[in-house]
């Protein structure tokens, strides 16, 4: 039975990332990655979408919970450090955005996928 709410979770999460897409697109973003992994075990990280729109690129993390509120208070501090060590190591890797305003954005969903979009939810 745990599998199937695993998956369920699994599938639910995919589905909120593909609306976040949706929606940044229609605001005139443009999806550069998704997904995108760095690193193995412990110290890996992970940024759900990289997007970028004029001379910004944007490192956004997707959280999906019962509520807003706690899909707010799911971003941890660690996990805010990961995205921006990963959000380090993709300009390392396309030096063409080296020059571009990096931000990083939060795109929260409750249950029903209502959604809000946190613009610089953190910084560094």
């Amino acid at each position: 039975m745990q599998q199937l709410n695993l998956k369920n979770s699994y599938v639910s999460g995919k589905f909120a990332e593909f609306i976040a897409k949706c929606y940044l697109g229609l605001l005139g973003y443009f999806v550069i990655a998704s997904r995108y992994s760095v690193g193995r075990g412990l110290s890996a990280g992970e940024v759900d979408i990289i997007a970028k729109r004029g001379k910004t690129i944007v490192f956004i993390e997707v959280k999906k919970r019962a509520t807003l509120p706690l899909a707010m208070e799911s971003i941890f501090s660690r996990q805010q450090a990961r995205i921006y060590n990963s959000a380090e190591v993709f300009i390392a890797k396309h030096p063409k955005y080296a020059s571009f305003d990096c931000r990083f954005d939060a795109i929260c969903f409750n249950k029903y996928y209502f959604f809000r979009h946190i613009k610089n939810a953190w910084g560094f």
